[in-house]
């Protein structure tokens, strides 16, 4: 298999708390992430590891959902987020970093392990492709995420 990985920061003037309340309030992000069509919560309780969810969304003009779940959960500095579709593994890891008095950067590091062979092929060939969609759709996850942890805090 052969990973990529991707990584965007947004910066919160919101401290840590707030921000990593609204990031892990799975309930609140149809409405909070304006690329998130519909989020179906799988599991009970609060978020952290074994939290699972399907998340659909829409990019380069399909709608997919995709069985997301946490696999490690350090409050409020980090958390990791595992999937597997068509034959690829997605590993999203969450850092909220102090920035300053009241505001954190939140680093999220985006990898994909494609598959080998003809899918896996094909996936390398529009990398670039692929790759541009998912950084600009980190960039409004985050920047949405921003704006709700700020709202949280003003």
């Amino acid at each position: 298999m052969t990973a990529r990985s991707i990584v965007v920061e947004q910066l919160v003037q919101a401290p840590p708390g707030p921000v990593w309340e609204a990031m892990t309030d799975i309930d609140s992000w149809e409405e909070v992430l304006t690329g998130v069509d519909r989020v179906q919560v799988l599991t009970p309780g609060g978020f952290g590891v074994g939290t699972r969810w399907r998340e659909t969304r829409r990019m380069l003009g399909a709608e997919g959902t995709e069985e997301m779940a946490v696999t490690a959960c350090e409050p409020p500095e980090r958390y990791v987020v595992e999937a597997d579709s068509h034959g690829t593994h997605y590993v999203s890891e969450f850092l909220l970093l102090t920035a300053g008095e009241g505001a954190t950067t939140v680093r999220m590091t985006f990898s994909a392990a494609l598959p080998d062979g003809p899918r896996g092929l094909l996936a390398r060939l529009l990398g670039p492709i692929g790759a541009r969609a998912a950084r600009r759709a980190i960039a409004r996850d985050l920047a949405d995420m921003a704006r709700a942890a700020e709202a949280r805090h003003p």
